[in-house]
């Protein structure tokens, strides 16, 4: 399975030599198609419930989403964790460490899922009452939560594949499988809600049976015929990744927090706030595939002991990011309105969900700034500090401000506020530990 892995290399991307900007743009690229295409089936559930079920549904679906990420952060973290080993072993040249992060890769993601599964299933009531679900919302959304759980395992699997894909280079299959799951999703989205009036639970069935396509894909090219957890391996991956997974963690529980914070503004708040944040994911998830790419450079030119490419690297990366979120939030201001007439056709709705486009669309090169650099940092191995920075940003400037800042508003806009501010505050700290720390030494070998 390793192994055919590694004879891709001639389609593959080992990104040690030639020009920075193009190893990291063309390496990109699949990935931010690939994170579009998720976020697009992501949105036609959204668009779909909130035209043919009503806004309730929307505000269902959409208060799900913190609470999921929730739980499946820390899987997330250990995926990063395992492309980061991947990358470093290939960029070594180590085809035997490879084939071993490989296999305990793929093994921990299948624990993962399964425990995923149980808990994401028995926690999804409380999770819901906990954070103030009107009851008009509450019962779609914990049958929604509950059966996105139901597939959950199939997720956490093809995160763990596209990781192994991505750090091999390998990033246009990994978009080719979201790309099929893509269109599963959509096809059956209006199948199951518009054309069988199953509501909420045929856009999360929706979700699994596509989840399945990718996974089943991923694993199929990679034919695993040794999966288990090799100890040693599986400490190194964890190590490396543990970090990223309870940055995840504890940053979706400050999600969590502003969501119920949204909810206290009832039903017609959440759909926009819901809505707004597929539309969101179209300009974080690019400048989160940046990072991704600047993660995997770093990875394989840190392994390789070229630091000055690590160096270039990283201000390319910056450049992108910056000239990226500054675009689109210009276009999305300029087409606010048609965009959120997508979703729905309650202007109440769609007012606040414009709401939201002013306190977002104007600042995102600032989130550009902080993910960035901790893209590049993460990619040496050293992944505590970005942890610290995004914690301390992302989590607890936000818990506080929620507690103190928030009840000085009379609106919706003291919650919103709380986005731009924790961004420029994590990108001047991530910019100071980029200057100052000592995040380039190299060790003395990679093993």
């Amino acid at each position: 399975m390793a192994q055919t892995i590694l004879e891709e290399k001639k389609k593959s991307r080992l990104m040690t030599e030639g020009s920075i900007w193009k190893s990291i743009l063309l390496f990109s690229v699949p990935l931010i198609l690939g994170n579009m295409l998720q976020q697009l089936y992501n949105t036609a559930d959204s668009i779909i419930v909130g035209n043919f079920v009503g806004s309730n549904a929307l505000a269902a679906v959409g208060s799900s989403g913190s609470p999921i990420f929730l739980l499946i952060g820390f899987s997330q973290g250990i995926a990063v964790g395992a492309g980061v080993v991947v990358s470093q072993f290939l960029g070594a040249k180590d085809r035997e460490g490879a084939h071993t992060a490989v296999h305990t890769s793929l093994a921990l993601s299948a624990i993962l899922g399964a425990i995923l599964t149980v808990c994401g299933i028995a926690v999804s009531r409380a999770l819901l009452t906990a954070m103030n679900t009107p009851a008009e919302v509450l019962e779609d959304a914990v049958l929604y939560m509950r059966l996105y759980f139901g597939g959950v395992l199939f997720s956490v699997v093809y995160n763990m594949a596209a990781g192994i894909l991505n750090a091999a280079g390998n990033s246009k299959r990994s978009l080719l499988y979201l790309g099929a799951a893509s269109i599963t999703n959509i096809v059956l989205d209006l199948v199951l809600i518009a054309g069988c009036k199953m509501g909420v639970a045929g856009a999360a069935i929706a979700t699994d049976i596509s989840q399945l396509v990718s996974c089943v894909l991923s694993l199929r090219f990679l034919m695993p015929k040794e999966v288990r957890v090799h100890k040693k391996m599986a400490v190194r991956i964890i190590k490396v990744g543990l970090p990223t997974g309870i940055q995840n963690m504890v940053i979706s529980l400050s999600n969590v927090l502003v969501q119920v914070s949204v909810n206290g503004y009832g039903a017609a708040a959440m759909a926009g706030f819901a809505a707004y944040m597929k539309v969101d994911g179209f300009n974080i998830l690019p400048v989160l595939s940046f990072s991704m790419a600047a993660t995997t450079f770093v990875g394989q030119n840190f392994g390789a002991g070229k630091i000055d490419r690590v160096k270039k690297g990283t201000f390319v990366t910056l450049g992108m990011c910056i000239v990226y979120t500054i675009l689109t939030g210009i276009l999305l201001l300029a087409f606010q309105d048609s965009i959120m007439h997508l979703f729905t056709g309650d202007e109440t709705v769609i007012a606040y969900g414009k709401i939201c486009m002013l306190y977002f669309c104007p600042f995102y090169w600032m989130l550009g700034i902080l993910q960035g650099l901790a893209g590049t940092v993460r990619g040496t191995g050293k992944s505590v500090p970005p942890m610290v920075v995004l914690l301390i940003s992302l989590c607890l400037f936000r818990i506080v401000w929620i507690q103190f800042a928030l009840p000085l508003f009379a609106g919706i806009e003291g919650v919103l506020l709380v986005y731009p501010v924790s961004w420029a505050v994590g990108a001047v700290l991530m910019v100071l530990y980029a200057w100052k720390g000592k995040w380039m030494q190299l060790p003395e070998a990679i093993s």
